[in-house]
């Protein structure tokens, strides 16, 4: 499955995270040029990938994110933020990433960052027709559907990953090694948030096509898996959620949504049969508008012999101005400010790494030089080292919704159902 040319690659979405553009212009977040984007320009620009590919649903859209793709990273690094897009002109197509990767040569690789109930039919379409594939997280928001997706990359030896950036965090890579001697796991305590503003950036899915748990749980649930992966597994989920902000003015969410998510976890040791962990993992994204940082996420464990505690979002990094008060910035994670001769100077990042890491291993497939089950074994983020988290995931909002607490079972084989 090699390529003669540089690897294509199509990105799947062209809002926020891809570009930045909100479609009222750019994101309120700390991502106001995106990531995937940025990320690609750059990959191209080092002659890492070839052409890029951007398919959204609207046609129409592009030549305003071209101009702002073009201002804020064009202009800015002296980079080339030219792509072929799909749907082409003014056309409105909701599928046309079918037509996007039918476009695409065997062994490209498909970037996906839409709502979340597109990324199995997307994932699925690219990975029967022989392209690498990156989903953001959470990967799907059925249990069936991740199994099935890891299945089918195997049976047709692709690069299938989550984009669970969180594991190339230096400081949370290190807190998994140095957990190793601090003893059993015993209890998690994890949090992440984002503002209010953030119902507004996702009002047309918001409670109807995914909850806050779905879109920030996912972090912390994948960091505590592969904290206790192959010591631990989870048995039991109950969740609970607050709720009366978001379906509020000005917000005006559906009904339904809830404001803050909570996935009370029990888990059970592999090796010490009857030794158990509890684990919180709480979202919110009715977070206050100016508390210095865009989410606030932190996590401690706490184990037989030790405790590891992280705060993510505040490093001990603060700028204060008149106009913006302060913030606490993370360039460890996505580094926007240019190098001293105006270059991009963000490739150390680890939201950077996450993708970079991904591309260069479906190289190295495409040339015959590892094949995909080879990064099962580094503790990194493929399709199925990261089932737990969807099956955690999974159990919470069915918890939710049938007012219960839910099993997780796991037979001989490895596959996980609920109960």
């Amino acid at each position: 499955m090699s390529q003669q040319q540089p690897i294509e690659v199509l990105m799947c979405e062209s809002f926020p995270y891809t570009t930045g553009w909100t479609g009222s212009g750019g994101s309120q977040s700390d991502k106001k040029i995106g990531v995937v984007g940025l990320v690609c320009f750059d990959l191209r620009r080092r002659g890492i990938v070839g052409k890029l590919n951007m398919v959204g649903t609207s046609g129409g859209k592009f030549p305003q994110i071209r101009e702002h793709l073009q201002k804020n990273i064009g202009d800015v690094y002296g980079m080339d933020t030219s792509f072929t897009a799909y749907p082409e002109g003014d056309k409105r197509d909701a599928e046309a990433y079918k037509g996007a990767i039918e476009k695409l040569p065997k062994g490209s690789i498909v970037i996906i960052f839409t709502p979340d109930s597109t990324h199995y039919p997307i994932a699925k379409y690219a990975l029967e027709r022989d392209h690498h594939v990156m989903v953001t997280k959470p990967a799907t928001q059925l249990l069936e559907h991740h199994q099935e997706l890891s299945k089918l990359a195997a049976e047709r030896g692709l690069v299938c990953w989550v984009e669970h950036h969180k594991r190339f965090d230096p400081v949370y890579s290190d807190a998994k090694m140095r957990s190793k001697d601090i003893g059993d796991f015993s209890f998690f305590n994890s949090y992440m948030s984002q503002p209010k503003s953030q119902l507004q950036t996702f009002s047309a899915w918001a409670g109807v096509d995914s909850d806050i748990s779905y879109y920030l749980n996912s972090h912390h649930i994948d960091v505590h898996a592969w904290l206790v992966e192959g010591l631990y597994k989870p048995v039991k989920v109950t969740a609970s959620a607050s709720t009366g902000i978001a379906t509020q003015e000005p917000y005006n969410c559906a009904p339904q949504t809830e404001d803050t998510i909570t996935l009370l976890t029990e888990w059970e040791s592999l090796k010490q049969p009857g030794r158990k962990g509890t684990a919180v993992y709480t979202a919110s994204w009715t977070a206050p508008q100016k508390s210095g940082v865009h989410s606030e996420q932190y996590w401690n464990m706490v184990c037989s012999k030790g405790e590891v505690v992280v705060n993510q979002a505040r490093r001990g990094y603060e700028i204060g101005t008149d106009e913006g008060g302060r913030t606490a910035y993370n360039p460890f994670y996505m580094k926007y400010s240019p190098a001293a001769d105006g270059s991009f100077d963000g490739q150390r990042g680890y939201g950077y790494v996450s993708l970079s890491t991904w591309v260069e291993a479906c190289i190295k497939v495409n040339k015959g030089e590892a094949k995909p089950e080879d990064f099962d074994n580094y503790g990194l983020p493929t399709i199925k080292n990261t089932i737990v988290t969807t099956a955690i995931i999974r159990a919470g909002r069915v918890s939710l919704d049938e007012k219960r607490s839910v099993v997780i079972n796991v037979d001989s084989n490895g596959a996980y159902s609920l109960q």
